[in-house]
């Protein structure tokens, strides 16, 4: 058998893990020979590919991005599109397809095994929003890396008595601003799945001024003040209708210095969450991942998405881990709500 594998939509520390954890397995227990699609599914559509062997996945486990890089590209959007992807597949003998990544990647998995195509999906990104398991690799890694940007934060914060707004990512949903906020102490947290007030957040923070403490606002990209609009870095759309976000931090820190009086600043962490080196725990997750996809290949099991639950690496329907996102329940965060201000 020849398998291919392809990383889709933005890139994740973890994601070599995963193709590590695929290539050493499909080779060593089953003598598959693997084919390793570059640029996400531009890959399958041009046939970009390289072959993937043991030495080729060594060194890999401890490296962030993908060394398949990655692409938002969508072949729905392409003219002929499936049927190129049918073609290339067909010319180069792969058999069947592991395709990691987020929401649009496997939507676009999903499509493609109605169409014909037998692929296992694997759920990465660190917006931990995929509703179908319980954790995507990638987000212990940011959640990790903005939390130590809020530790080192807090102490500049002090020293010059000012406010400080950190924006994460976090389009629809917001678990990262969410997790790193309590990990780290913030005094306000702000998530996309309740809208805030303005007033709120500066009486928040002119409390934790009071008690001569300098405030941290961690903000997710997506969040919104009430009756207010996303805040959009351009109008463009990518191919899966997606506007890119971003500037609700600087907005909110000019408004809580005119407000207060006070210096406020934004500091905007951006990419750097999804780079660099993963965790441990997202080393493991990403491996378990790799090692079930390449069962449910072994089974010609296609169609699905592993992922976890609890404790245990399952199978789910692609149907099911593409139907809907996993936002913050309203209740979780209003539970972090006793520590704000």
């Amino acid at each position: 058998m020849r398998v291919g594998v392809l990383t889709g939509g933005g890139d994740c520390p973890g994601l070599n893990a995963v193709i590590r954890a695929v290539v050493r397995k499909g080779i060593e227990v089953h003598g598959w020979d693997f084919v390793g699609f570059r640029n996400g599914w531009n890959g399958p559509l041009t046939g970009d590919s390289r072959p993937l062997g043991l030495n080729d996945v060594e060194d890999i486990l401890t490296r962030g991005g993908t060394i398949l890089r990655s692409s938002r590209t969508n072949p729905y959007k392409v003219d002929g599109g499936v049927d190129k992807i049918k073609q290339v597949l067909a010319d180069q003998g792969v058999d069947a397809l592991i395709a990691i990544g987020g929401e649009d990647t496997l939507g676009v998995a999903k499509k493609l095994t109605d169409d014909g195509v037998g692929v296992v999906g694997v759920p990465k990104t660190i917006d931990n929003d995929l509703g179908a398991t319980d954790y995507t690799f990638g987000f212990d890694t940011a959640v990790s890396i903005a939390t130590e940007a809020i530790d080192r934060l807090h102490t500049t914060a002090e020293s010059h008595h000012r406010a400080l707004v950190v924006e994460v990512m976090g389009r629809h949903a917001g678990w990262i601003a969410l997790h790193s906020g309590l990990a780290g102490g913030a005094s306000v947290i702000l998530v996309p799945e309740k809208h805030f007030n303005v007033d709120q957040v500066v009486s928040w923070v002119e409390r934790r001024f009071e008690k001569e403490y300098a405030p941290i606002i961690v903000v997710a990209e997506g969040a919104l003040p009430e009756g207010g609009e996303e805040k959009l870095l351009t109008g463009e759309k990518d191919a899966f209708g997606h506007v890119r976000l971003g500037g609700i931090g600087t907005w909110l820190a000019d408004e809580i210095a005119s407000r207060t009086g006070k210096e406020s600043r934004a500091v905007v962490l951006g990419h750097v969450q999804r780079g660099g080196t993963p965790t441990a725990y997202d080393r493991v997750l990403a491996t378990r991942f790799g090692l079930h996809a390449v069962d449910a290949v072994a089974d010609g099991d296609f169609g699905v998405m592993v992922a976890l639950k609890g404790t245990d690496i399952v199978r789910v329907k692609l149907s099911e881990a593409t139907a809907e996102l996993k936002t913050v329940p309203v209740e979780r965060y209003e539970e972090a709500e006793v520590f704000f201000g």
